[in-house]
């Protein structure tokens, strides 16, 4: 497997320094370290890494702000937000940004290298139930973040996929997907690809905002179908 080409952009050095020893130990390429948004914006543009550990408060260029400059000129790079409990609030703005998933800051460092790796992969939001309950608490909350770059026209969706999309929108994950539909892991795979193909949506963390943003799912829903 190849190892996923990284930057971190963080305003703290330790924090760099930790989550480099961390991910260069669990055999991902660290390429580049970032102070500030800009600065990571730049790296960006310089090396083409494959994902980008971005910090949310950063001076000069915050991690909002860098993650939609990055992704709109590498659309193929990963962002994974890092975040506190302090900073909950902008996940939501995070995932709208065109955000991959995100990370509290004192994720393990098991969970760490296991979140890159799948992020790079492309099977995106890392842990769909805890991201469904941040947009859920903060979606009508939270500072309007600019559009994504998705079509909100559900109508090129079959019955199905329009199912599977609102229960992605309620956090399932495949595995769960499955279980709730009676179907097989490949197929409800297909019909992930299919959905994101027609929607134009880089991930689940896109897929999960859409299904708020066009009402398939609505702050108080259960998580169960």
């Amino acid at each position: 497997m190849t190892a996923p080409r990284v930057v971190i952009a963080d305003d703290q050095g330790l924090v760099r320094t930790g989550f480099r020893m961390i991910l260069t130990a669990g055999g991902v390429d660290v390429v580049g370290e970032a102070a500030d948004g800009a600065q990571a914006v730049a790296l960006v543009r310089e090396l083409h890494p494959d994902v980008v550990l971005m910090d949310i408060r950063m001076p000069a260029v915050d991690g909002l702000e860098a993650a939609r400059r990055i992704l709109a000129g590498e659309p193929r790079c990963k962002v994974l937000m890092l975040t506190t409990f302090d900073l909950d609030s902008y996940v939501y703005a995070a995932l709208a940004a065109g955000a991959s998933g995100f990370l509290l800051k004192d994720v393990t460092p098991e969970h760490l290298v296991a979140a890159v790796r799948l992020v790079d992969t492309g099977d995106a939001l890392l842990a769909p139930s805890i991201t469904r309950r941040l947009v859920e608490r903060f979606a009508s909350g939270a500072p309007a973040p600019r559009p994504p770059a998705i079509h909100r026209d559900l109508t090129a969706l079959t019955p199905r996929e329009l199912e599977v999309l609102t229960l992605l929108g309620r956090g399932r994950s495949n595995t769960e997907l499955a279980a709730d539909l009676t179907l097989s892991e490949a197929t409800i795979k297909t019909h992930v690809a299919r959905i994101f193909a027609k929607l134009s949506l880089r991930d689940r963390a896109q897929a999960v905002v859409l299904a708020y943003e066009t009402g398939l799912v609505a702050p108080g829903d259960p998580l169960e179908p």
